[in-house]
């Protein structure tokens, strides 16, 4: 372990042959000797330290790897990551309120046969863990390390082993700390790229040509606070299923608790996250996706399997086949109870204060509505996770995403206790407020909604931002009001420079009866390097979903795929 108190302010003669812009060892480049690279991998924590642009640096490792397999980076047969050097540490250590010690943990791979490209891999959920950095893309897509990227990736300034209070959220125990918060908001990105471009260019002696970003949820999240607060820093983001309203969405997952709790309360129960469990059958969910089939398949032109028109497929539309589905006979199975209804419904209109006012958005009624991928968050499964609205959403609304935060166990019954009093009048507001020792709150640490992007496209950057038409956790209609609104702002011109590209029957990142198999990265890079705005992106349907293999091209908002015979698709404005 190398710290930077002790190795920045000298260049001993021992050291002078490696330190930045003081050594002869030649840059690397695409097929460069590996022992020599080597060599300058395992020199490079020491020259790191000369001028690192991040407070108290630490290197905990710089070692060369070879042939090394990872378990689980999302691809069913694992092949050896192409030979890179592996980069670990930390910076920035403060002591926090509450949690003990923070500091901002990171895992950069940087490749021998080196493209060029810098590539920063977001995170997810509450982070608190660094992902592997191998630049995972979406389900089947080639690893941007694999394509030749330099690839970070960190913890976003907090460790849900180190940082864990049980009394206070357990690994949510970082939003009782005002640095750590906004750490975990925005305030640890940019000097984490600009460690990384630190990285890159004290090891192969060269900058990187390209600068990317890809990530998905609150790695969605990450892209959109780049290109809002810090636009000069990628060249390109595709920001998937973005968590831009995180606080608000937080209030809606609130909601969505005490309108499914409505029904257990309507049949004599106390709610309890068992009972949300087996609140609808695996039968009674497909009644409501075919509802929503029923009333909107057809208005794209094509009796599908798939609600491609978003946007248009109204609570209107779906109520009625709802209520058709709905049972006339007490302790029938193969209908749906009038108040497993009206909570969907409830549900689907999003929440509101006691004056109808919204606090988040309303939701697309879509195929995926229902699919497991959104049940998971709803309601929890039967022999499988309890709600995660409850165990995820409720911890982080009332420990990071309201001020003053809410010290509580995460326990599962204590926190949908605490979602059930929560007042949709009184404690929303909290998202908004500042308190000491806060200085900002929740909404601005964490909320990155802006619609000026006025710096990030005169900077030249590009943002796609692929969203799962039943995303349970984000709603999809609110990233097209966003698109709207900055839209308006550009006078019409946000197709030059952000396309938004929503992602029919898909549930959140991934899932549902959707074609969620595309490319977002290689659009990406057609955009940013070759100057080809994506016109669509070509999507494929997994194995998991009621048509293997079909093929759907993902249209730019506000274009969608029209039927256009022999079971192709184009993509064009809908015919309203």
């Amino acid at each position: 372990m190398i710290n930077s108190k002790a190795v920045a302010p000298m260049c001993l003669a021992a050291l002078l042959a490696s330190c930045t812009g003081m050594g002869s060892t030649p840059p690397a480049s695409a097929g460069a000797d590996a022992t020599a690279f080597s060599d300058r991998c395992a020199a490079l924590g020491a020259q790191l330290m000369s001028q690192a642009p991040v407070r108290d640096l630490v290197i905990q490792t710089s070692a060369w790897q070879e042939n090394l397999v990872l378990e689980g980076e999302g691809s069913d047969v694992q092949a050896p990551l192409p030979a890179h050097c592996l980069v670990e540490g930390y910076y920035g250590e403060h002591e926090g309120q509450i949690g003990g010690s923070y500091r901002t943990a990171f895992r950069m791979r940087l490749p021998l046969d080196w493209n060029g490209r810098f590539l920063f891999e977001g995170g997810g959920g509450s982070n608190g863990v660094i992902r592997e950095a191998t630049g995972i893309n979406g389900p089947g897509n080639t690893t941007a390390l694999d394509r030749g990227y330099a690839v970070i990736a960190q913890d976003s300034g907090h460790d849900n082993d180190r940082n864990n209070v049980p009394s206070h959220g357990g690994v949510m125990a970082f939003g009782h700390d005002p640095q750590a918060r906004a750490d975990y908001g925005h305030s640890s990105l940019k000097p984490t790229y600009d460690l990384g471009q630190h990285i890159v260019s004290t090891l192969y002696g060269r900058d990187s040509e390209t600068n990317l970003f890809w990530g998905c949820s609150k790695g969605g999240q990450e892209g959109m606070a780049f290109a809002q607060r810090y636009p000069d820093a990628f060249d390109g983001i595709v920001a998937v299923a973005p968590g831009m309203a995180l606080p608000r969405a937080a209030v809606a997952q609130a909601w969505d608790t005490q309108a499914l709790a409505g029904v257990l309360t309507a049949r004599g129960e106390k709610p309890s996250v068992e009972g949300l469990r087996t609140l609808f059958s695996d039968q009674q969910f497909a009644l409501v996706s075919d509802a929503t089939l029923e009333a909107c398949d057809a208005i794209d032109g094509a009796q599908d399997g798939i609600v491609a028109a978003i946007g248009q497929c109204t609570t209107a539309r779906v109520e009625p086949e709802l209520r058709a589905r709905q049972c006339t006979a007490q302790g029938a199975s193969d209908c749906l109870e009038s108040a497993q209804v009206d909570a969907i419904l409830k549900i689907m209109d999003g929440p509101r204060d006691a004056d109808g006012k919204a606090l988040y958005s309303d939701w697309a009624w879509d195929g995926g509505v229902g699919a497991t991928g959104w049940q998971v968050w709803k309601t929890g499964l039967v022999n499988g996770p309890p709600s995660l609205n409850v165990v995820l959403g409720g911890n982080a609304l009332a420990s990071a995403f309201t001020t003053p935060p809410t010290p509580i166990a995460p326990d599962p019954e204590q926190l949908l206790a605490w979602q059930l009093a929560f007042d949709f009048d009184k404690d929303a507001p909290a998202i908004y407020a500042v308190q000491a020792p806060y200085k900002t709150s929740a909404w601005q640490d964490v909320g990155m909604r802006s619609t000026d992007l006025s710096a990030f496209r005169a900077n030249g950057g590009k943002l796609i931002v692929p969203h799962g038409s039943s995303d349970p956790v984000f709603s999809v209609l609110d990233t097209i009001n966003w698109w709207n609104e900055v839209n308006t702002k550009t006078g019409g011109d946000a197709a030059s420079f952000a396309r938004v590209f929503p992602v029919p029957g898909m549930n959140h990142c991934r899932g549902g009866p959707s074609t969620d198999q595309f490319d977002s990265l290689s659009a990406l890079e057609s955009w940013v390097i070759d100057g080809k705005a994506p016109t669509s992106i070509s999507a494929t349907a997994s194995d998991e979903t009621p048509w293997p293999g079909r093929e759907m091209p993902l249209c730019p908002y506000p274009q969608i795929p029209l039927a256009n015979g022999a079971d192709g698709y184009r993509c064009a404005r809908p015919q309203i």
